[in-house]
């Protein structure tokens, strides 16, 4: 079995710094094998921000897969965002914005969705896409192939269109055939997990689309929460981890199981509801 970590749209420079150790503490008890974080590590792409989001990562001592996302380009610094738009994220987190790491369980690849002319959504191009295809087609059948974008595959019900990963279905159709079995995404600061084959044109190949919430101050009516997956083919779990101020920790807040089948990746009946903890 794999345990990954999935974090998203921490927002250093308005995150709540009591929650950051807590935070830590939370994800070393889980000992995952890897820590995932689809993007959005600052608010405006400071320096200090970035400072604080290396000493973050640096405390964790777990493998770590980490792609940048729309607010890790800086905003206002027009020369920067357009000629050099993530020279900062490159030196502070890491200048490798295709990360891939494989053990015998799984392989783990990420994409930089993040463009200088988009305010806000995200972008993949065909040769991102051919470069994923590649990772993914070169492992063993039983092997559980996921893919980290900072933009999301999938929307939650309400949310507008527009938001989707730009030419999200050329990719989705390529890594579907190529055997993708879950998308990690963040971006919308809104826990969701969706199918894909609900979404797009892929026959019975299911995949599953997990989108993590936000870590910061910037809620969308949750409580800063992160994700852990449980995965051991045919089974993967995703269970939600929220904020309790009540209780200055993260709490289990609910768990979704999953089977693949012919079907591809099917809920289990022995899912527990995602609710928010006990205040």
């Amino acid at each position: 079995m794999r345990v990954v970590v999935h974090l998203s749209d921490i927002h250093f420079g308005r995150v709540d710094r009591a929650t950051i150790g807590p935070l830590t503490e939370a994800i070393c008890r889980v000992s995952p094998h890897l820590v995932a974080v689809s993007g959005d590590l600052t608010q405006r792409a400071r320096r200090r921000e970035f400072a604080a989001a290396r000493a973050f990562l640096d405390s964790l001592t777990f493998p770590q897969l980490v792609v940048p996302g729309n607010h890790d380009v800086p905003l206002y610094n027009v020369f920067t965002r357009f000629l050099m738009p993530l020279a900062r994220y490159k030196h502070a987190i890491s200048d490798n914005l295709a990360p891939v790491h494989r053990d015998d369980e799984m392989i783990v690849v990420g994409v930089n969705t993040a463009r200088s002319w988009t305010w806000g959504e995200g972008r993949i191009n065909e040769s991102q896409v051919e470069q994923l295809v590649t990772h993914l087609s070169g492992v063993p059948r039983e092997v559980i192939r996921i893919v980290v974008t900072h933009h999301p595959f999938d929307l939650p019900e309400g949310v507008r269109e527009e938001r989707l990963l730009g030419r999200a279905e050329m990719a989705m159709k390529k890594l579907s055939a190529a055997g993708a079995d879950l998308f990690l995404a963040g971006h919308l600061h809104i826990s969701h997990i969706g199918h894909a084959a609900e979404r797009y044109d892929i026959g019975n190949h299911s995949a599953l689309v997990v989108q993590a919430g936000t870590l910061s101050i910037r809620s969308r009516g949750e409580e800063p929460s992160f994700n852990v997956l449980r995965i051991e083919r045919p089974h993967i779990s995703v269970e939600r981890m929220v904020w309790s101020p009540a209780r200055a920790g993260y709490e289990a807040a609910g768990e979704a199981r999953y089977r693949h089948g012919d079907r591809g990746w099917m809920k289990d009946d022995a899912s527990v509801p995602m609710v928010p903890p006990p205040p």
